[in-house]
């Protein structure tokens, strides 16, 4: 995903494109990323009538710098210097801005969690289990291929029968999300007041509402939440800059 600021950053132009070149948020096939990646940019290069040479990229939080370098490494691969690598929820929550609350980045393979107290992200984790799995449990459960199973998903057409299936991986979710709020609120004696979900897998009819009903906590998801962490990534990346 490719996402362009304008200077007063608000978002100016992007593309997204289905891939399996990442998995649970690490690059595993760095020669495919860096063609997908400098083929978007040089379309939205053309859309634009300038050339994008400076960008920034993220993680999975909790995954060790030196194996995330090689995300830095495909920016950098398909021509921009790459600036700053963030960890996922912490992006999101430059454009959410959230106060009090807890934010649950349902990515491809992972499922990442910030927590935000006064504003300033004091907790992150991130745990197997996203999108992936909700395409493999589609798979299994209706004896199709992998891409069969991500279109199906994706089909408002075929999302209510889905909802059983899929309710399990679902709550998996939310047991992640609630046993970090349970651990950080016995350790910080402070309590989680709300949990947000970004993620293109978040968009799935009905996720909030299993969240809510599994962890007790006011669930919401934003509008196009697939797009939040990527535009919170350059929005982070403009707050740190050097002035």
């Amino acid at each position: 995903m490719l996402v362009v600021l304008d200077e007063a950053g608000q978002p100016l132009a992007g593309e997204y494109q289905f891939a399996q070149v990442a998995r649970d948020g690490l690059v595993v096939d760095f020669v495919g990323a860096v063609d997908k990646l400098s083929a978007m940019k040089a379309r939205v290069e053309a859309r634009l009538g300038r050339e994008l040479n400076r960008a920034a990229s993220s993680y999975p939080p909790g995954v060790a710098r030196v194996e995330v370098q090689a995300t830095a490494n495909v920016v950098e691969a398909a021509g921009m210097r790459c600036e700053e690598l963030v960890d996922e929820p912490t992006a999101a929550n430059a454009l959410l801005g959230i106060h009090n609350g807890a934010i649950v980045d349902v990515g491809g393979g992972t499922t990442g969690i910030a927590i935000v107290a006064d504003g300033e992200v004091v907790y992150t984790a991130d745990e197997a289990t996203g999108g992936t799995h909700f395409s493999l449990v589609i798979a299994g459960a209706h004896d199709i291929s992998f891409e069969e199973a991500e279109a199906m998903k994706t089909d408002p057409a075929q999302q209510d029968k889905l909802k059983p299936v899929l309710r399990p991986v679902i709550e998996k979710v939310a047991s992640i999300a609630a046993r970090h709020v349970a651990a950080y609120e016995a350790d910080s004696g402070r309590a989680v007041e709300q949990l947000t979900l970004v993620g293109g897998t978040s968009a799935f009819p009905g996720m909030a509402e299993v969240v809510a009903n599994y962890t007790g906590l006011p669930t919401s998801v934003p509008d196009l939440p697939v797009f939040v962490t990527p535009i919170g990534i350059a929005l982070h990346n403009r707050q740190t800059e050097p002035v």
